[in-house]
């Protein structure tokens, strides 16, 4: 993609932090406060994983204050007291903390099949909300929320932090910056080898239709006895969650998002992959691989839970150079675009023929040529304290303060999530999915 067509892409792919009006703050600024900035009351819903991750994270930013906290296990709820370290009010029905008058926010942390719920009741109740990524577990969830929020005029964030990243902000700028040229691929991966990478979650021993509110789980998903299993190694489970693409895809979705600009669903997708090691009853695969086409280039994401090689890495190849983005670090490398005499198309001629067609080049081609791009690289420092989690929940609760749009905000985060069931659709229907969006749902 060139500059200009970078900049006309317009509504339909935002130019991140330039188009749009964002309360992206510097790096690090989590544990910064501003003189006077009010303090953000913040309930939880769902400290399990990730909703403790959330916890520990937001004790790094001084401006939010945690006031509540819900979850469907009985023992969970302790666990979120020891994430945020100190008592709070506790509850296994959320909704109870929503009745509050002086809750400004919700975090969102629940499985992918709640989003929705949890999110609309949030809205409803004049709070903002930060949810989880993904951000919704099917299409039609999706529109629903974008649809409340922008109606009732409320801050949202999908929570995918790499996006609030300092590896992701030098990304975006050389992006922008021209320096690769035209963009047509994109290549990126999360790779895993270990039981917990591929979700195979601990089961407590105290786990039980007593401790665990099993049909508020269930939710609208189908009705089963209760079994812990699915319960918390939910993410296996196709009724809850939304798989590898909804676990990883959706990260390395955002940061191309992020740095490209690009803001709208694919138009096509096809996947390939399979369930080749885990015999565990699991419905999605343990290799997913889908190529994507967006707006004037192509991209390809892969993740492996069978084998950690190369980790996490996105690569983007330009005419003029290549960005490759890893967790800690970027760097550009400039491609050798110099003109230069290309002598093996010459090969079938006569040597006669060659000295023409080389003093015909030399004669074109008289001025200095033009200077290369240089070699440019960023790398956090080693045993650096920056926390994108904390810095991505500071960006939220300052929005909440501001009224500005947040980077990750409804429609961004509901394009990488698209884009996240497009690659399942395609996977389990065995055929290229595509985005219509007239009716805005997937076919194929």
């Amino acid at each position: 993609m060139t500059r200009r067509q970078f900049v006309r892409l317009g509504a339909g792919a935002v130019a991140a932090g330039a188009a749009v009006k964002s309360t992206l703050l510097t790096p690090g600024m989590a544990a910064q406060t501003l003189a006077g900035e009010r303090k953000i009351r913040f309930v939880i819903v769902g400290t399990g994983i990730r909703g403790n991750d959330l916890l520990k994270a937001a004790r790094q930013v001084p401006t939010g204050v945690c006031v509540g906290a819900a979850d469907l296990y009985t023992t969970r709820l302790e666990a979120g007291k020891e994430a945020w370290g100190g008592e709070i009010p506790t509850t296994r029905d959320y909704r109870t903390l929503l009745d509050r008058k002086d809750v400004d926010a919700v975090l969102v942390a629940t499985t992918d099949h709640h989003h929705r719920r949890v999110t609309l009741d949030a809205i409803a109740a004049g709070k903002d909300v930060y949810c989880e990524k993904p951000m919704s577990h099917n299409v039609a969830d999706g529109l629903a929320m974008v649809e409340a929020v922008q109606t009732n005029k409320r801050i949202f964030q999908a929570g995918s932090q790499r996006v609030s990243s300092p590896v992701y902000t030098k990304a975006r700028e050389i992006y922008a910056a021209g320096k690769l040229g035209e963009v047509h691929w994109i290549d990126a991966h999360v790779n895993r080898n270990s039981p917990g990478g591929a979700w195979i979650y601990p089961v407590p021993a105290d786990a039980s239709p007593e401790t665990v509110d099993w049909d508020a789980f269930l939710l609208d998903a189908p009705k089963r006895p209760f079994d812990p299993v699915r319960f918390f190694r939910w993410r296996l489970f196709e009724d809850y969650s939304s798989g590898l693409a909804g676990d990883l895809f959706v990260h390395l979705l955002s940061g191309i998002q992020t740095i490209t600009g690009l803001n709208t669903a694919p138009s096509r997708a096809y996947s390939s992959g399979g369930l080749y090691h885990f015999k565990d009853g699991r419905d999605f695969p343990d290799f997913l691989e889908t190529v994507y086409d967006y707006p004037g280039m192509q991209v390809n994401i892969h993740c492996n839970q069978n084998n950690a090689e190369g980790d996490d890495r996105t690569t983007v190849y330009g005419s003029k150079g290549t960005l490759v983005v890893v967790g800690t670090g970027v760097t550009f490398t400039p491609e050798n675009t110099r003109p230069r005499f290309e002598t093996y198309g010459w090969g079938g001629m006569t040597a006669s023929q060659k000295k023409q067609g080389l003093d015909e080049w030399n004669a074109v081609h008289t001025a200095a040529p033009e200077a290369l791009e240089l070699t440019e690289s960023f790398t956090l420092p080693q045993g650096h304290t920056f926390n994108d989690t904390a810095d991505h929940i500071a960006n939220f609760f300052r929005a909440v303060v501001t009224r500005e749009h947040v980077l990750e905000d409804e429609v961004f985060g509901n394009h990488a999530a698209i884009a996240c069931h497009m690659a399942n659709h395609s996977y389990f229907h065995h055929n290229v999915a595509t985005w219509d969006e007239e009716t805005r749902k997937i076919k194929g």
